[in-house]
């Protein structure tokens, strides 16, 4: 199945982030350019390291300046989030080019990228709150809380990770089909940005 297929993925890009624990580590992708596990681990990768940024961010000692360029790295995070969401529609919009919907086939509420994102940001929740979990400096109260949680994090894996696979063999068999909107952020556009519009000039 897909979904279990990307997860692996997930995890391998969480586990190799996690080696160095580090947002400014060097990253290398292991897979090929013109394979989708390539996107799969780029996807992650940018996840994970937003992660650590937002984690970051909410020292309540930062510096001003340092928060001030750690906010600027986000927003550029989030932009390559989003263009990897898009790549991998466009996986999916090629490998499915040639189905034909049939006339019953509906519209899925978001696109199988939008689905896998999600699974993505899962495959985080699940790895850090197993790291609670594993504390053994924390009370019992405390690990007991995050079991609990962990315990409705990989419910929530196998719900999400069935649907998505079931989206997937929807649009292939042509009961669904896929229409991508692009997603037009504003915030990066100085044409569309009211602030950086009036800086240009």
């Amino acid at each position: 199945m897909f979904s279990d297929f990307a997860f692996g993925i997930f995890q391998k890009s969480i586990d190799t982030y996690h080696i160095k624990d580090d947002v400014y580590q060097e990253f290398t992708n292991p897979y090929p350019k013109d394979k989708i596990e390539h996107l799969l681990y780029r996807k992650n990768w940018i996840d994970t390291v937003q992660w650590h940024y937002e984690d970051i961010i909410r020292d309540p000692e930062i510096d001003p300046v340092d928060a001030l360029d750690l906010k600027r790295k986000i927003d550029a995070s989030n932009q390559d989030r989003t263009d990897l969401v898009e790549y991998i529609d466009s996986y999916f919009l090629n490998k499915y080019q040639s189905v034909q919907p049939k006339e019953t086939a509906t519209i899925n509420t978001e696109s199988p990228a939008w689905a896998i994102d999600r699974l993505s940001i899962l495959a985080l929740k699940i790895y850090h709150m197993q790291e609670e979990v594993n504390r053994t400096d924390a009370s019992p109260e405390h690990i007991q809380k995050c079991a609990d949680k962990l315990a409705i994090l990989l419910e929530q894996k196998k719900d999400l990770s069935a649907a998505i696979d079931q989206l997937l063999a929807d649009i292939e068999t042509g009961n669904k089909y896929m229409k991508v909107y692009k997603q037009m952020k504003m915030y990066n556009d100085e044409e569309l940005n009211p602030v950086l519009r009036g800086q240009k000039g």
